[in-house]
């Protein structure tokens, strides 16, 4: 392989157990669709998992869905531990001035994942999502901030790994940050949103604001206020939110600068 170059096949089998672990359970024609893949393929990377052992058709179903196999690929997971002892304190103070749940994520791969949350701590969220819990970077706010803050070379060689993966479902949003205004809107501003989030447990019931957050001025992840939808629109979430995440964010990395590096 190419330095850079994914191969096809393990991503492709990647995101069908990644779409299978969101979704709880999936036909092989659900999946096809999630993944933008040939039934055929789809099939076969399918079996192969459930060789493996990492999914299971349900009984009587034709459905499939995750077995306890891949929580051993997580055994290794650790997250960044000081980042996670850094904002726990701070995004927790913050939920509960605002009540809603706050996310840390960083990136890993085509992905941001959750180091650390506070849904637990509030009732005004739907489902906790456990560290390691992934969300298509192109797709959510914290992914948007986050590419955004890089630095242009560190950008260049992130997008250039994303379309050679050709994620399903991203390309429109891939040359939206790539050759649009976005990514300039968002460093002008200094945070990113997203509406109707699709890629969540509750497709499209979840909106968010996010900032990116640094580290000895270089990016390190994202912190994301997660809201309903329907409680409000964006500019008045905007409004509401933006001046405590913005508090809070400062003393994350205030804290960060406190603690050592591993």
């Amino acid at each position: 392989m190419d330095r850079g170059i994914p191969i096809r096949s393990l991503s492709r089998g990647i995101a069908v157990l990644k779409a299978i672990n969101l979704n709880g359970s999936m036909t092989i024609m659900e999946i096809c669709e999630a993944c933008a893949m040939p039934y055929a393929t789809t099939s076969r990377i399918v079996q192969t998992l459930v060789f493996e052992g990492l999914i299971a058709r349900d009984p009587g179903r034709k459905r499939y869905r995750a077995t306890g196999l891949v929580r051993a690929l997580a055994q290794g997971f650790q997250g960044s531990g000081r980042l996670a002892t850094a904002a726990r304190p701070h995004i927790l103070d913050l939920t509960r001035r605002i009540g809603w749940p706050v996310s840390i994520t960083t990136r890993i791969g085509p992905d941001m994942v959750v180091e650390v949350s506070t849904h637990d701590h509030t009732t005004m969220a739907f489902s906790s999502p456990d560290p390691g819990y992934s969300l298509p970077i192109l797709e959510c706010a914290a992914g948007i901030a986050y590419l955004s803050s890089l630095p242009e070379a560190q950008f260049q060689d992130v997008i250039a790994g994303l379309r050679a993966m050709e994620l399903p479902n991203s390309r429109h949003a891939l040359d939206l940050i790539a050759h649009g205004d976005l990514r300039q809107q968002v460093r002008a501003h200094g945070f990113a949103t997203r509406s109707n989030v699709p890629y969540t447990r509750h497709p499209g019931r979840t909106s968010g604001i996010a900032l990116p957050l640094f580290d000895g001025g270089e990016p390190i992840g994202a912190m994301t206020v997660i809201y309903f939808a329907t409680a409000m629109r964006m500019a008045e979430a905007v409004n509401r939110l933006l001046p405590d995440m913005r508090d809070t964010a400062r003393a994350i990395e205030a804290s960060l600068a406190d603690l050592p590096h591993p």
